[in-house]
């Protein structure tokens, strides 16, 4: 998962991604104002965006109607100091508002796995197919199927996403740290290679082509 965090020093981001347990996967980008953050979201597929209420530069309400023509299913989560303010951000609809953050990384690490629980099962169970995400391994029919790296990052992602479909530029932005230098390629190689090995192990496709548009976990 790719978060942008809005107005947050890279020492206080570090110690929040410090604070996540081990199996949640989560890259945090940084930009220091809202103005900033639009050029980070006119490029980069972010599920979450964290905004200090200190640094909203530009229209409030204008920034969330362009993160959300962008897409339309990131969550936003508001910083603030000032406790009556609170409503006024769910009143534009935010996912959250933290209050009194400042000096608590392990809150704000705690509050992003809360609101993004549902995309951070531990285990998927589907018929004859096991996916162990904290410890990375894929069975098929009780046997052990071998997947390594970013293609397993690729099917764990999918898989917990499986409602949604998928470019691969989506893929890259939210499974690499620096994004740019990776090439679509990439993707084909690992999705191929995920399509081989489970198919031989449990008989059928699991990521289907949607044309035109990209790829979608079935099974």
């Amino acid at each position: 998962m790719r978060v942008l965090a809005v107005g947050l020093s890279e020492d206080f981001v570090d110690e929040v991604e410090k604070s996540f347990d081990d199996d949640f996967f989560c890259i945090i980008d940084c930009a220091e104002d809202t103005y900033d953050a639009t050029n980070f979201t006119d490029f980069r597929y972010y599920e979450l965006v964290i905004i200090d209420q200190a640094e909203i530069t530009l229209s409030f309400k204008r920034f969330l109607s362009e993160i959300r023509q962008k897409n339309n299913e990131t969550k936003i989560i508001v910083l603030n100091e000032d406790e009556i303010m609170q409503i006024e951000f769910f009143k534009f609809g935010v996912s959250d508002v933290i209050y009194t953050h400042i000096n608590s990384p392990r809150l704000l690490a705690v509050r992003i796995q809360s609101n993004m629980r549902d995309l951070f099962e531990k285990r998927i169970e589907i018929k004859n197919l096991s996916i162990n995400i904290p410890a990375k391994e894929v069975t098929g029919n009780s046997k052990l199927i071998s997947l390594n790296g970013k293609t397993f990052d690729i099917l764990a992602y999918l898989a917990l996403r499986k409602h949604r479909v998928f470019s691969k530029d989506e893929i890259i932005n939210a499974l690499w740290d620096e994004p740019e230098y990776v090439s679509d390629n990439t993707v084909e190689v690992a999705i191929n290679q995920i399509r081989k090995r489970l198919k031989s192990a449990v008989g059928s496709q699991v990521i289907h082509t949607v044309r035109r548009r990209g790829y979608k976990f079935s099974f």
